[in-house]
């Protein structure tokens, strides 16, 4: 069975939240903390063999105290992020162990990924060695330079919106990682675009949203009350028809 590492960024400076106080992985969803919901969904699959939170320096003390109180049967390799996304999962990559196959890294803010998601992205991971979940666009796009004007409607036609976790093989991640040359991707499929290294589509969830301002609270609680019931240690199937397109 392949391992899998899981990368879960939760490094953000969360500048949209509003809330100075506290960075959104902190910040309690339904009295536990964002970051708690994928983790206990990766930590129950037994392919998973390592756990990294990667977290702001001033919020490092208090991510291991939510880890104690919500999660002390839990391992998880706490590093501190870096200046930008990109800095932050390369500092998490150092810690991956090199027993493992695949790399799978997950925004912590992120809370509303249900089993069935993770299992379809894993699996074609296997089978190509670099998956992300996506939903195709539906809603007309506009461009705006100043946010107040319309200057002219996008094509939709192709658009897909990207989601974590983003899976790839652990040498793949490793070398798009040494190759970016200080370029600050928002994604680590932005990174395999640039170095010619082919990623797999696979079907993701409008449930699966991240988590950007207060508001986003109240959706994610209610995404929480619809989520199908966790089906947890679902074996890998390379032969499993998972993928939109490759």
């Amino acid at each position: 069975m392949p391992k899998f590492s899981v990368i879960l960024a939760a490094a953000g400076r969360s500048s949209r939240f509003q809330n100075p106080a506290v960075r959104k992985p902190l910040v309690l969803l339904r009295q536990k903390p964002i970051w708690w919901y994928s983790v206990e969904l990766f930590r129950a699959r037994s392919d998973v063999h390592q756990l990294i939170a990667v977290v702001a320096p001033d919020d490092i003390d208090e991510f291991r105290l939510q880890v104690s109180r919500f999660s002390a049967t839990i391992k998880i390799d706490v590093v501190s992020g870096g200046n930008e996304r990109a800095d932050s999962v390369a500092n998490g990559l150092a810690l991956v162990h090199a027993s493992c196959d695949f790399v799978a890294i997950h925004d912590a803010a992120r809370p509303c990924i249900d089993a069935n998601l993770i299992e379809r992205v894993f699996v074609a991971a296997v089978r190509t060695g670099a998956a992300i979940p996506a939903i195709p666009v539906h809603s007309t796009i506009k461009r705006s330079a100043d946010g107040r004007l319309i200057e002219g409607t996008v094509d939709r036609t192709g658009l897909y919106l990207a989601q974590t976790p983003q899976v790839f093989r652990r040498e793949i991640v490793c070398d798009l990682y040494s190759n970016r040359g200080g370029y600050n991707a928002t994604d680590e499929s932005q990174l395999a675009e640039r170095q010619g290294i082919e990623v797999a589509l696979v079907e993701g969830s409008p449930l699966n949203l991240k988590i950007t301002t207060p508001q986003d609270l109240a959706l994610a609680t209610a995404c929480l009350d619809v989520l199908p019931t966790p089906r947890f240690d679902a074996p890998i199937d390379p032969r499993s028809e998972s993928t939109l397109r490759r």
